[in-house]
């Protein structure tokens, strides 16, 4: 079986392959590859880093763990939603970097295996690489790029299997959507796909949107995840 929760840490946490180091360097470093050969790394670092366009994530959002980063930037998003808070602002460069803290264990945001499987944090995965689609630029050579690093991560031919097979295939937003059974997975579903890319683009854009809309979230609620995400991207 695929540990998801592994990859979710190796692709959004410390663990990326060729990059070493702490997340600011290593999101210098794909900034540089991305420098040299943009058209083969565009796609590869939206996945696993989560700065397409290069940005910085900050404080100790990664250092919680992949699924503990994104069930905690979506806890606090819609803690703020519900307290009927204005959106967070965001941070200037004279701030302190914000500090996330994981989910509380008693909440539908808990990452305890019984609230959050294996096969919900497949499904963040899932959404992630759907988002990083999004624009339309993953062609046969970005595919072989990303399935390079994926199998230099050495997470096993299972797992190998299963991006091969959602790079090849048309997204399945149906398959995304289906896979949130509560409003708190339906949040953190938008919270990885909006952590996976900056929507610099109109597809990109046009995919978020769809998508905040196939998930049923309010807009305000959206506008608190996208508020709470750009906080920790500077």
């Amino acid at each position: 079986m695929i540990d998801a929760r592994k990859l979710l840490d190796q692709f959004l946490g410390s663990q990326v392959p060729g990059l070493q180091g702490s997340v600011k360097d290593k999101a210098t470093q794909a900034i540089n590859i991305a420098r040299d050969n943009p058209m083969a790394t565009s796609a590869i670092a939206g996945v696993l880093l989560g700065t397409k366009t290069g940005r910085q994530v900050a404080g100790n959002t990664l250092v919680l763990g992949g699924l503990a980063a994104i069930a905690g930037l979506g806890y606090q998003a819609y803690k703020n939603y519900q307290a009927g808070n204005a959106p967070a602002p965001q941070p200037t460069q004279q701030q302190a970097e914000p500090q996330f803290l994981p989910p509380p264990s008693n909440s539908g945001f808990s990452t305890a295996p019984a609230v959050a499987s294996n096969d919900f944090a497949l499904s963040l995965v899932s959404a992630m690489i759907a988002a990083a689609r999004a624009d339309g630029h993953v062609d046969d050579a970005e595919r072989q790029h990303i399935l390079g690093k994926v199998q230099q991560a050495g997470v096993g031919s299972e797992a190998e299997a299963f991006f091969e097979r959602e790079l090849a295939n048309p997204v399945d937003l149906d398959t995304i959507v289906a896979s949130a059974q509560t409003e708190e997975q339906r949040v953190q579903i938008y919270t990885a796909s909006r952590l996976a890319i900056e929507p610099d683009s109109r597809a990109e854009r046009g995919y978020l949107d769809l998508l905040a809309g196939r998930l049923g979230l309010a807009d305000a609620l959206v506008d608190h995840i996208e508020a709470t995400v750009s906080s920790a991207k500077v």
